[in-house]
């Protein structure tokens, strides 16, 4: 995870007025910020550059809870105990057979995602007695920090994690002597593998110093390679353009589809490259696609709210697409972040009478979060009073901190196989669009992340019904229209029982998907991609409910990419097919401004 940069000197004005904005996004502190309050937060600043953001408080906090409940449970000290000494009797039995010539697999007792001991050479000694012993630290470990009774569920999730990121540092597949196959490259090439390592290392160290993108990116291009799907810029606001893409058939559904990407990523994840590009493979399918292109804000949006983003995003990109079209109803698409404002959105027009919604589909996106990803095991009053203090003076969440985040959450595939490919085999990672977008990071404004944080995930006020679009409260039950729900089986961010709390919040039609692959491969599933399958069920108002687990025993997968099943879907919810509208409407005000993909995507 790189490091931040260095906290500005201290503007008293400035503190006083990001305080009187964080005050209007929390209806906290009614009263002005003291000096003492604002030397609070800069010390708070400072710190997060050597903690990478992570209140040590919030730390401290979970790992003494987790101490102290451990000290006072001898059933579970014995346990421990117990299973400590039968991980050394095994281990010990496993090299003694390793050294009188019956070597095993240490693979055998690793995760199912855990793909660091399967190669070959990891089954000869002494490399296999490495494996075996480290796989039986790290079980021990994780009976260790999880199911501690008293220990409330955050704190057992924080102990847990913390430990697996610090064991997996020391694994023996990240060092030269204890991994074999890093050996065998630096014997069979004499160590020209750890000459090229040192020269990638010191590579990528410079262009992290210089905030330059990763090795490679460049040969992907916003708009010459990637995000090339053709159409116009038909709307421009302060926070969000419109694109309205060109149609790719002679007729179209007469409904068009708005799609909400989540402003913490570049929208062209779902415009990549054309092979695996939704936004392609709808215009292909007879629908006229608009998509909302979010700014990446500077410090001038730190004031910019969670409501600002409906009222100068989805709202306007609503009011264009049915100006344009001459469409009464649109279907709404939200991805990530982007589907948790469009619910806020559909429950807010559902309340209001607006009747312009004819489905909504949702895009491993959270409505609830009780059941939060990894990312958020850290986030409680400390950590967002830490988080808002470190934004205090920039007015925005730096995009490396939001990346260093999600590599945590994957460090076994994003943080140290990764550091041996490329620093121990000497061998560089033949670059691909999904890495060139990742790299494409974005800010988030201070006001909008702290209500975010507060709101949704410390208050759950979207579920409960407290969350506020203008100045009311919405209800997720006043969402009436067909939903369309994706989720992932193996998202960290959105994890799919989370997803699944939809069923329990309105009385709306459900169609839910699980498919397999992660927060973002999961989406990106174009037909003929290589082992995808999902699972799916539709749920009519008024039907009982089903418990996730259950519901994953009752559907068996069906193989392939569940874009088809999801564009069959639209077509039943649309009416028959019409010629295709113009590219933006004058006369309706939606001058066509630029080529797409637009100008704010092209922001750094």
């Amino acid at each position: 995870m790189s490091s931040l940069a260095p906290v500005p000197a201290c503007n008293v004005d400035a503190l006083r007025s990001i305080g009187s904005a964080s005050r209007g996004a929390t209806s906290q502190r009614l009263t002005p910020e003291t000096p003492s309050q604002i030397l609070t937060r800069g010390v708070h600043a400072a710190i997060s550059q050597a903690t990478f953001g992570l209140s040590p408080a919030a730390l401290g906090g979970a790992f003494f809870d987790w101490w102290v409940h451990l000290a006072l449970a001898p059933g579970k000290q014995f346990d421990l105990i117990q299973l400590a000494i039968a991980g050394a009797v095994d281990n010990l039995a496993f090299a003694a057979r390793s050294v009188c010539g019956s070597p095993g697999d240490p693979s055998e007792r690793a995760l199912a995602q855990d793909d660091r001991f399967r190669a070959s050479d990891w089954g000869a000694f002494p490399f296999n007695v490495y494996a075996q012993t480290f796989l039986s630290i790290e079980r021990w470990w994780d009976v260790a920090t999880s199911n501690l009774r008293a220990v409330s569920q955050r704190h057992d999730n924080m102990a847990n994690f913390v430990a697996r990121q610090v064991l997996d540092t020391v694994a023996p597949s990240n060092f030269i002597v204890t991994n074999p196959e890093v050996l065998a490259r630096t014997r069979a090439e004499l160590g020209a593998n750890l000459l090229r390592g040192y020269a990638n290392f010191i590579a990528d160290w410079t262009r992290m110093q210089s905030s330059a993108p990763p090795r490679s990116t460049e040969a992907f291009k916003v708009g010459e390679t990637v995000a090339i799907t053709p159409g116009k810029v038909v709307l421009r606001t302060r926070l969000a353009e419109i694109i309205q893409y060109t149609p790719a058939t002679e007729h179209v559904r007469p409904e068009p589809i708005v799609i909400v990407p989540a402003w913490i990523m570049k929208y062209y994840i779902l415009d990549l490259s054309p092979a695996n590009s939704l936004v392609k493979f709808l215009t292909q399918q007879g629908f006229t696609v608009f998509m909302i292109s979010w700014k990446n804000p500077g410090a001038e949006d730190r004031d910019a709210g969670f409501d600002d983003y409906r009222t100068e995003g989805i709202l306007p990109a609503i009011k264009a697409a049915t100006a344009i079209t001459g469409a009464v109803k649109v279907h709404a698409v939200g991805y990530c972040l982007g589907g948790t404002l469009l619910a806020v959105t559909a429950a807010a027009m559902g309340r209001d009478g607006d009747e312009r919604l004819a489905s909504v589909t949702l895009f491993a996106a959270q409505v609830d979060f009780t059941e939060a990803g990894e990312l958020m095991l850290f986030i409680d009053e400390s950590q967002v009073s830490f988080l808002e203090d470190m934004m205090w003076e920039r007015g925005y969440l730096e995009s490396r901190q939001m990346a260093g985040a999600f590599q945590m959450l994957r460090s076994n595939d994003l943080i140290w196989s990764r550091s041996i490919h490329d620093y121990l085999l000497g061998e560089r990672s033949v670059p691909i669009d999904i890495m060139a977008w990742n790299a494409d990071a974005t800010r988030m404004p201070y006001r909008m992340h702290s209500q975010y944080l507060r709101s949704l995930f410390l208050k759950n006020d979207l579920a409960e019904g407290r969350f506020k679009a203008g100045d009311r409260p919405v209800a997720l039950p006043d969402i009436r229209v067909p939903l369309f729900i994706v989720s992932t089986e193996r998202d960290h961010v959105a994890p799919w029982r989370s997803v699944f709390k939809l069923h329990l919040l309105t009385d709306a039609e459900i169609t839910f998907v699980l498919t397999n692959g992660g927060h973002n491969a999961g989406i990106l599933s174009e037909p003929g991609h290589p082992r995808r399958h999902y699972r799916t069920s539709l749920r009519e108002p008024g039907e009982l409910y089903v418990d996730p687990d259950a519901w994953f025993a009752e559907h068996l997968p069906t193989s392939g990419s569940w874009w088809p099943a999801w564009t069959a879907w639209l077509a039943a919810r649309s009416g028959e097919p019409v010629p295709p509208p113009p590219l933006g409407g004058a006369a309706a005000g939606f001058v066509a401004l630029e080529d797409a993909p637009g100008r704010y995507v092209l922001m750094k």
